[in-house]
């Protein structure tokens, strides 16, 4: 890979995360204290990125990868989807806005995996070089949440302006990205490939079923921070809040970095547990903490993101491909995905709502929530997962082999 198209290809995923980022995490704040939605209103537009995530391989499966060259495809989902994200911003009723919000993520979340497709094609290591390329979008996610947040405009429709516009620039800029033609053009491709149903015949195995099993349920405890916290960290009265849930993305770099040094050390399985017992006590320093003399709490709850999310899904992913068979790899990892970032989170996007409804106090303009109880809940929901896993899941000997170079560890 030249250096140009190294270029291109970070500057390409710092605007595909820079977008994701400067809606994502405060559209919650804005929809809370700005149009009064309910708290389960919330988790159901939310919920709208778990429906497209169950939705795209569809869309990549039966028409990205055999009709259109991926740079065009992303310019077209992105330019459209600005345009719709535009018009989201100007939505202040539940159900337009939701229908609205969901056409924008059915857009946005098939260039995901677009934006990977097209990486791996023009690398010639994808092992080696994508990690570097990848990083960029946590930063770009990074800057997304440090100008929404320095900005204050976190409880406002402009986090959601800006990722529009962000969207048709990354939409323009994608026609410069190198060609890369589809791939499996006059190939057929089937129901069972592209939902990664080939893969059902591994739940033969009772360890991998209590991985799927313990995947699914850890995705309903783990929306209650993708979806709340930046609500509760501004009812709190915490300055710069989307700002300082960046600390996140910062610690997600430092122990993706320094992965490899405890996988040799703890191995799959502990390093699953790791993940999961740091979403317990995330949320048990959420409920803990206060903006007062506790605000550590809060940063460490905050933090812990990079134990959170790497040791839990980037272990999973290994994992997943270190048990599967070659010719099932793939449609594992689809698998897994559906399950996890589509079915789990949506479950876990309307019970958050439901949850934070539940121990709210006051009407509209001066709804308040009792945060020490709902935080409560999902650490109890990542406990009870911990237990299951700790006590039912087995790993083989393949799998713990994995004793393999940094690279492709940080590629996987």
């Amino acid at each position: 890979m030249t250096s140009t198209v190294r270029i291109k290809l970070s500057a390409m995923m710092f605007l595909q995360y820079f977008v994701w980022g400067a809606w994502s995490v405060t559209m919650g704040t804005w929809l809370s204290e700005t149009l009064h939605f309910s708290g389960e209103q919330i988790g159901l537009a939310y919920g709208t990125t778990a429906v497209a995530a169950m939705i795209s391989p569809f869309f990549i499966g039966m028409v990205a990868d055999r009709f259109f060259a991926t740079e065009r495809l992303l310019a077209a989902l992105h330019i459209i989807g600005g345009v719709i994200l535009l018009y989201a911003a100007t939505q202040t009723s539940f159900i337009p806005l939701y229908l609205v919000l969901l056409a924008y993520t059915l857009c946005y979340m098939p260039t995901l995996a677009l934006t990977n497709s097209l990486s791996f094609r023009q690398m010639d290591d994808p092992g080696r070089e994508f990690p570097g390329v990848r990083v960029l979008g946590t930063i770009g996610w990074i800057a997304a949440g440090l100008l929404v947040g320095t900005m204050g405009l976190e409880a406002t429709s402009l986090p959601m302006r800006l990722a529009a516009a962000g969207s048709v620039v990354l939409g323009i800029y994608s026609l410069v990205l190198p060609h890369t033609p589809p791939q499996k053009t006059g190939h057929r491709v089937t129901w069972s490939e592209v939902l990664g149903l080939d893969a059902l015949k591994l739940l033969r195995d009772s360890s991998f079923s209590i991985f799927v099993l313990g995947s699914f349920l850890i995705c309903i405890p783990l929306q209650f921070y993708y979806t709340f916290t930046n609500p509760f960290l501004n009812e709190l009265n915490v300055t710069n809040a989307a700002g300082k849930m960046t600390l996140g993305q910062m610690s997600e770099i430092l122990f993706m970095l320094v992965m490899p040094w405890f996988f040799r050390r703890l191995g799959i399985k502990q390093m699953l547990l790791a993940g999961m017992g740091a979403w317990a006590i995330r949320y048990l320093l959420f409920a803990a903490g206060n903006n007062g003399t506790l605000v550590w709490m809060l940063y460490a709850g905050i933090i812990l993101h990079g134990v959170c999310y790497d040791f839990f899904f980037v272990t999973g992913q290994i994992y997943v491909d270190r048990k599967a068979p070659d010719n099932l790899r793939a449609a594992a990892q689809g698998f897994i995905a559906f399950a996890t970032l589509g079915v789990g989170m949506l479950i876990g996007s309307w019970l958050s709502g439901k949850v934070v409804d539940a121990f709210s106090l006051g009407i509209a303009a001066e709804t308040r929530h009792m945060w020490n109880r709902i935080w409560l809940v999902p650490a109890a929901g990542a406990s009870a997962v911990l237990v299951l896993f700790a006590v039912f899941f087995r790993v083989s000997e393949k799998a713990e082999s994995i004793l393999q170079p940094e690279e492709e560890i940080l590629h996987k």
